[in-house]
């Protein structure tokens, strides 16, 4: 927490007295949605970013509330009024008088009138509504359970064609029909759950990456002035909030998912002793105790009463005996503020099944730096030759053993599915009928087709693949009224815009066999899936401590998205802004090693003898001077290991050791913790010892599982170094195709092609995101940088501003050792 500081008090409440920087934060934050606008904010780690967008935000949505209560009360009032005063012959109504818009201002009374009546109205249904919808929600919960149990009953069947083992008859599809072959035999009327929907209050979506920082801006909501008047609810996965322990123990989340809704079927099937009387027993089925309307209905009252995080919510849901994830999902239509992560937001399908509503609602995602990377991970999808074979085989071996049972449409759909799944081994080289791990691939590399290509050298044009993605996601007659969704796609399939959003990749490994090979289905566009978001929403906020550069979402995201330029708003933190104080950091751009060696570490120079060799020497000096930890970034896992080698043969490791004990970052992720923590236990160690060993040096990777500053503040990274440029592979067949796609796609200005500005801005937010090692105001760091290139207008442009203003740019190493041991001894001094 910020300490406080003898400021006039803020128009926005706050745990302390604010910095100018925060105040400022959240007088834009406020604009920005009073306004509508696309925002995106940039606060660096120790400005308080969390404690602004939460005190900035839920002070809009307080006033914005407070004006909309007064507005439907004038609204009410003026109704209350039996007469209305007639107008006079000289007032502006009389019909010969013309307003501002031309019309007659008769007319344009009118239509006032008339909106504000037609508002009244609205308020009127809603009162009546609040009264009917909640004294009679249990009734109606009844109803609804017995229409679905009747309809269960006239579906299900009394003949048996033939006995099958164990209650077998569940594993037997339902018949599917298509939207326009299905009839409506419900007694339910369509418009029934929109009379019987909860309205949704106006919100704030908060989404951010993990469930760690989740957790901590819940915390911090709590903390906050806000804190007990806010109806917030945490929204997360079944593996986070699943409270019953024969579901948890099955620890993966697909498992966890599948086992949850066949519990769930197998409540709604259950039948009572009279319903089952003289017909034919089944084997009773497992439900969850959990999934109780009454007790997830009380979960959501208390979820609403009090902030509680995802751990309080599922302690909760274990005390109370009810779902938390269900229950939680009941709480959005009356919550001000629903926290939840990147993908429950980003990805249309999983909104639509959390009841996440976006119409006219403030969205902000934080630790946005990722956020284009996000999406087109969330909508691409791989799949292997292995898994492909194994699919063709067990659903095989499942149309034989029930074929007898299976309704005549859904045999055929199913051979439709084996016919797919044949057609894709057959792109890849193979044969479904043999072991994939033994076949040979003739070609080997990458292949790139568009979606069509594909389509058509595949066979398979002819195959409605939409209604076959419904037959598979239900098993059962999916949901789906109004425009089909395979409608609406299929007509987008066809139009060149459709295509250009996506590529299919093939990949044949080497040694090529048709198990290791795989399809690939590439999104290009992100855009295309987060103009959704924009569109729908009342304002967006894309916040994070680093975002620079900016072009990225303003070009490929929110321009692509249709995002009109005057509705995007930028917010950035100056050094004047930035509460690290100017002492407490020194960036330093190094253009050459101790030899004079000029440092310019591209694919052709940086496995040079003489360039591994002046790294080292420069690592050495450093160790010298720097007190506790240096983090040193390599721009991948395969270099890191190569200059290692190299310094372990010439010596130069040695030397290194004997200063600082030498760490490696794994690249597997359940490592990452224990070499952090060894290397944190070292550096501690090292000082409340007078030995020779000042600290730890620990050799990292950029964009590895260490890259990202929060894991070195303080004593853990007092310099942080960064080994040449970290362009990423430009010889990867998914960014050549997103550069070419770019360059197609994107307006071409004066300057560099997209696809180079592309290039060097992934560059650029690596290293941004590698170098945040200052977490706090007390905190210092030295950060270096080692390639002369990043001294370039356009490249040095893309640090982050508060970095930028303070970086010094040394040609030869000599300044540059000196500048770095003057400023850690004056630290070691101070302390």
């Amino acid at each position: 927490q910020l300490p406080q500081n003898p400021r006039s008090p803020s128009p926005f409440p706050f745990p302390y007295r604010p910095y100018p920087i925060q105040e400022r934060f959240m007088a834009a934050l406020y604009a920005a949605l009073q306004a509508g606008q696309v925002g995106i904010f940039e606060s660096p780690t120790g400005t308080g970013k969390s404690l602004s967008l939460i005190c900035g935000a839920l002070t809009w949505l307080r006033d914005f509330e407070e004006k909309k209560k007064q507005e439907e009360a004038r609204l009410l009032a003026l109704e209350d009024k039996e007469e209305k005063q007639p107008l006079a012959s000289d007032e502006p109504g009389r019909p010969d008088s013309k307003g501002s818009s031309g019309e007659p201002d008769w007319i344009t009374a009118f239509v006032q009138k008339k909106e504000e009546q037609d508002m009244v109205n609205k308020l009127k249904v809603k009162k009546c509504y609040n009264r009917r919808y909640h004294g009679s929600e249990e009734d109606e919960t009844k109803r609804l359970l017995q229409l679905s149990k009747e309809a269960l009953s006239e579906g299900a069947g009394a003949e048996v064609l033939e006995q099958l083992d164990h209650n077998e008859e569940e594993l037997i599809l339902a018949e599917y029909e298509s939207d326009e072959e299905k009839k409506v035999a419900s007694g339910l009327e369509e418009d029934d759950d929109d009379d019987l929907e909860e309205e949704h209050v106006t919100k704030i979506y908060y989404c951010s990456r993990t469930h760690s920082q989740l957790s901590q801006f819940v915390h911090e909501v709590q903390k906050s002035p806000f804190g007990k008047d806010t109806r917030l609810v945490s929204l997360g996965s079944r593996q986070n909030l699943c409270v019953n322990e024969e579901v948890r123990r099955l620890g993966a989340l697909q498992l966890i998912n599948d086992r949850c809704t066949e519990m769930q079927k197998n409540k709604h099937e259950k039948k009572s002793g009279e319903e089952t009387e003289g017909k034919k027993r089944r084997v009773s089925r497992a439900t969850c105790p959990f999934y109780s309307y009454e007790q997830m209905q009380f979960l959501r009252d208390e979820v609403l009463v009090e902030v509680k995080d995802i751990e309080q919510l599922v302690a909760l849901g274990r005390e109370t005996k009810a779902c938390p994830y269900y229950g939680s999902r009941y709480a959005i239509p009356a919550a001000q503020l629903v926290v939840l992560p990147y993908q429950m937001l980003l990805h249309e399908a999983t909104r639509s099944a959390a009841g996440i509503k976006l119409k006219d609602q403030v969205v902000i995602i934080d630790e946005a730096h990722n956020l284009i990377d996000t999406i087109t991970c969330i909508h691409s999808a791989e799949v292997s030759g292995s898994q492909l074979c194994c699919a063709h085989s067990q659903l095989q071996q499942y149309m034989e053993r029930y074929r007898k049972r299976l309704k005549a449409k859904n045999l055929m759909y199913i051979k439709q599915i084996l016919y797919l799944l044949e057609r894709f081994v057959a792109m890849l080289g193979g044969n479904v009928n043999q072991n994939p791990s033994c076949q040979a691939v003739s070609q080997t590399g990458t292949v790139l087709k568009s979606i069509n290509d594909f389509l058509f050298q595949s066979q398979i044009d002819n195959i409605n693949l939409f209604k076959q993605h419904l037959v598979l996601r239900a098993g059962d007659l999916p949901d789906c009224s109004g425009q089909e969704e395979g409608e609406s796609l299929t007509s987008m399939f066809v139009t060149d815009n459709f295509q250009s959003h996506f590529s299919l990749y093939f990949f044949f490994l080497s040694p090529g066999t048709v198990a290791q090979s795989s399809l690939k289905f590439l999104l290009l566009n992100p855009a295309v899936h987060f103009a959704k978001v924009v569109k729908e929403c009342r304002a967006v906020i894309i916040a994070g401590g680093t975002m620079q550069p900016v072009a990225d979402f303003r070009e490929q995201l929110l321009s692509c998205a249709g995002v009109d330029p005057a509705r995007v708003v930028e917010f950035s933190c100056g050094e004047r802004d930035t509460v690290i104080p100017p002492e407490n950091i020194l960036p330093i751009i190094l253009c050459s090693g101790p030899s004079n060696q000029q440092l310019e570490f591209t694919y052709q120079t940086r496995d040079l003898p003489q360039m591994m060799d002046e790294t080292g020497r420069i690592l050495c000096n450093l160790c010298n001077v720097v007190p506790g930890g240096v983090v040193c970034f390599f721009p991948s896992y395969d270099y890191e290991k190569q200059v290692h080698a190299h310094w372990e043969k010439t010596g130069l490791l040695t030397r290194l050791a004997a200063k600082k004990k030498i760490f490696q970052e794994p690249k597997k992720a359940n490592q990452v913790e224990q070499v952090l923590a060894e290397y944190a236990k070292c550096i501690k160690r090292c000082s409340q010892s007078a030995g020779q060993m000042t600290g730890a040096l620990l050799l990292s990777v950029v964009g590895g599982k260490m890259s990202e500053g929060i894991n070195f503040s303080d004593d853990l990274g007092r310099c942080v170094i960064m080994v040449g440029m970290p362009y990423p592979n430009i010889k990867s067949p998914e960014l050549q195709e997103k550069m070419t796609w770019l360059d197609k796609t994107m307006p071409r200005a004066a300057g560099p092609a997209p696809s180079r500005v592309l290039i060097e801005n992934l560059c650029m937010k690596a290293v941004n995101q590698s170098i945040e090692a200052i977490r706090h105001q007390k905190d210092f760091a030295s950060i270096l940088l080692l390639d002369h290139r990043y001294a370039r207008p356009a490249i040095f442009s893309k640090l982050p501003q508060w970095i930028r203003e303070r970086t010094q740019v040394k040609p030869a190493f000599g300044a540059a050792f000196a500048e770095l041991r003057k400023f850690h001894r004056g630290k070691s001094d101070a302390l």
